[in-house]
């Protein structure tokens, strides 16, 4: 493939004081067709060409290269002389513009170690006190021990939900059986309000067929009234 630079001109306007400095930049814009390694390299030697590289790491996923250098000077100059790129189209390939953008300065590393991670790369674990946030958590704090647990309740309930339960019952006795509501204490008023349900004891169960339609529920205690006969009446004779 045959691919032709077209650097910028004028270039990009220089770096903004309020700007921090950085050793890194960005390469964007790269279609899938341009991580093919005869490509990658000129790129790489394009841009070594403004300074010594540390780290170039292409990333497909993404369209774009990382591109590490040893001086800030040297990646500052590749921005400024190297945003935009514009490829021009041929028959093989359309027109791409690529970008050049400042990125978060990283940290260089060794030539020697150029393919391991540096343990400050690395998600560090939680806290102890945060543990249980991970799944599965992580291994017990120094110095713990385990200990001989409780058996489980030999006993289908416990003594204090026996007791609720027996008091709940002895409750509703009461109610069913029906006393004295006092509304107004004799010491408050002088005089004393009491209340006494009259028909505690007494069932509202009814059978439905029993039940007419449109009169009150049977809740309320309304029967049915039983049909009875007319009296007899004398026998009136017209004349």
């Amino acid at each position: 493939m045959a691919v032709e630079l077209s650097l910028p001109s004028p270039p990009s306007p220089p770096r903004s004081p309020l700007t921090e400095a950085t050793n890194t930049v960005a390469v964007t814009g790269l279609p899938r067709s341009f991580f093919d390694p005869i490509i990658l390299s000129l790129l790489r030697d394009h841009f070594a060409s403004y300074g010594t590289i540390n780290q170039w790491v292409p990333l497909p996923g993404f369209g774009r290269v990382i591109v590490v250098f040893e001086l800030d000077s040297c990646a500052e100059t590749a921005k400024l002389h190297c945003d935009p790129i514009n490829l021009h189209a041929t028959q093989e390939h359309p027109e791409v513009t690529l970008r050049v953008f400042r990125a978060d300065p990283n940290p260089l590393v060794a030539k020697d170690m150029a393919n391991v991670v540096p343990e400050s790369s690395y998600l560090a674990p939680p806290p102890i006190e945060k543990n249980f946030l991970i799944s599965p958590p992580g291994s017990p704090p120094v110095g713990w021990e385990q200990i001989l647990e409780d058996p489980p309740n030999s006993t289908p309930l416990a003594d204090d939900l026996m007791h609720a339960l027996q008091k709940l019952k002895v409750q509703e006795e009461e109610d069913e059986r029906g006393s004295f509501a006092m509304l107004l204490h004799p010491d408050e008023a002088g005089v004393g309000v009491y209340v006494e349900d009259c028909d505690a004891g007494i069932s509202n169960d009814m059978h439905e067929d029993n039940w007419v339609y449109g009169e009150t529920m049977p809740a309320r205690d309304k029967w049915r009234p039983i049909a009875t006969a007319m009296p007899p009446l004398q026998a009136m004779i017209s004349t």
